[in-house]
């Protein structure tokens, strides 16, 4: 009995309600790094020319792998996080879609404008276009 009034008096975020998620962290990275000390301890140590080799998905290697690459492809990629990330902030929005009301309401399609802008602005610049 006594401890369950020690756990109503304890504040909701007190160090001591931490203690299990800091020591899940520890043992966890503690075990991260047993396991990998261990299979470089025990594992075979058997170098050769096939293993040192390149591979890359099952093809020949042909030419040098330090090729400049097309600047379309991170710029593509970046597109699509941002505009992947800013989709996200939609779900909040749909889940209290009546709690917000009007203000709620004008907030999101003045963020969808924002969204749409910067989506023309990158149509309108040739930034998803591939052919040069």
């Amino acid at each position: 009995m006594s401890f369950h009034l020690y756990l109503l008096d304890t504040a909701s975020n007190a160090p001591v309600n931490y203690l299990p998620i800091a020591l899940q962290l520890i043992i966890a990275v503690l075990f991260v790094g047993a396991v990998m000390a261990a299979t470089h301890l025990l594992g075979p140590k058997r170098k050769t020319a096939d293993k040192l080799e390149n591979f890359e998905c099952g093809i020949e290697q042909l030419g040098n792998a330090r090729r400049p690459v097309a600047v379309k492809y991170f710029l593509t990629a970046i597109l699509f996080v941002l505009f992947d990330v800013e989709v996200i902030f939609f779900y909040p929005y749909a889940v209290n879609f009546r709690s917000l009301g009007w203000g709620g309401f004008t907030a999101m399609l003045m963020f969808i404008g924002f969204f749409l802008c910067g989506f023309f602005y990158i149509l309108k610049r040739g930034v998803l276009k591939w052919q040069d």
